[in-house]
């Protein structure tokens, strides 16, 4: 099911590239050379293609996300970055350095007690 989604999200992708490739700019240089297209009549083309561009772009997104959810755990294991498998590494040898949450006899005795205001 992974293999499909990625499939579709490469097949959409192209799609997009040539669907933003056949738009017309709407400003820019090319905006003063374009007036022709409205007065032929192809204003109903750069409408579909708008859509049709917005539908691409949403149905990428909607792949990723299920390609992301039937992703295989191996692959999400094996996905991790060199600096965060270094800092697993990292907090796993450095667990003994850590302070221990409750203090001992000897912190407490050290600790400097309060002394009462003088009147």
């Amino acid at each position: 099911m992974y293999i499909f989604f990625i499939v579709l999200i490469l097949i959409a992708s192209i799609l997009l590239i040539l669907a933003v490739l056949a738009q017309s700019p709407k400003s820019g240089m090319a905006a003063n050379f374009g007036a022709s297209n409205q007065v032929m009549g192809v204003r109903q083309t750069s409408d579909f293609l708008e859509k049709f561009t917005w539908g691409l772009a949403i149905a990428i997104f909607v792949l990723s996300l299920g390609a992301t959810m039937t992703m295989p755990s191996a692959n999400i294991a094996n996905s991790k970055s060199a600096v965060e498998k270094a800092l697993e590494q990292a907090v796993e040898g450095n667990q003994n350095l850590l302070p221990s949450a409750q203090p001992t006899q000897n912190d407490a005795a050290q600790q400097p007690q309060p002394v009462a205001p003088a009147e």
